[in-house]
């Protein structure tokens, strides 16, 4: 997204999770520009939207593996940039799966979660069969040391709960 990013003529802002910095893995084979101006399915599902972005997505995929075994099938989506959101791939999802869950770094309050959530009430509201579900970081400042770090932000066992709640099985 960095190539894109500094081949766009408008400005744009990146913001970096340091908690990926030590990831490893593969790239693809072609590297290069990407279309940023839409979210990213990464997972499809027909029973649960999850909605993420950043930092949270390698956990939110694991809930979503997890999920799988427990016989939910959780769609992924990446929104990848937050202005424009990509709204259209979030009511296009919640259409089919008709359940949202919204996994957010920040805090609930004035976070993004709660502009997606909005917008799903705005544009999708006689699609639910579920309230959208939010996990966002605890209202603390987020805290230094790892293990309170990890208390404070989403973990991929708050993301499942949430999910199992959706789902009504909480």
């Amino acid at each position: 997204m960095l190539w894109t990013a500094l081949e766009d003529p408008d400005p744009v802002l990146i913001f970096e999770n340091a908690l990926l910095y030590n990831m490893e893995g593969e790239l693809p084979e072609a590297v290069g520009a990407l279309d940023i101006d839409h979210a990213a399915i990464r997972r499809e599902g027909r029973d649960l939207t999850l909605i993420t972005y950043g930092g949270s997505l390698w956990k939110t995929l694991a809930a979503a593996e997890a999920l799988d075994r427990d016989g939910v099938s959780a769609e992924v989506i990446d929104l990848r940039v937050l202005r424009p959101l990509d709204e259209k791939a979030i009511l296009d999802s919640l259409r089919k799966t008709r359940r949202a869950v919204i996994v957010d770094e920040g805090w609930k309050s004035g976070s993004l979660a709660a502009e997606v959530s909005a917008r799903i009430m705005e544009g999708g509201f006689w699609n639910l069969d579920a309230p959208v579900g939010r996990v966002c970081s605890q209202e603390v400042p987020i805290p230094y040391p790892r293990h309170l770090e990890q208390a404070a932000i989403p973990q991929t066992s708050s993301i499942i709960a949430a999910a199992k709640t959706a789902m009504g099985r909480s």
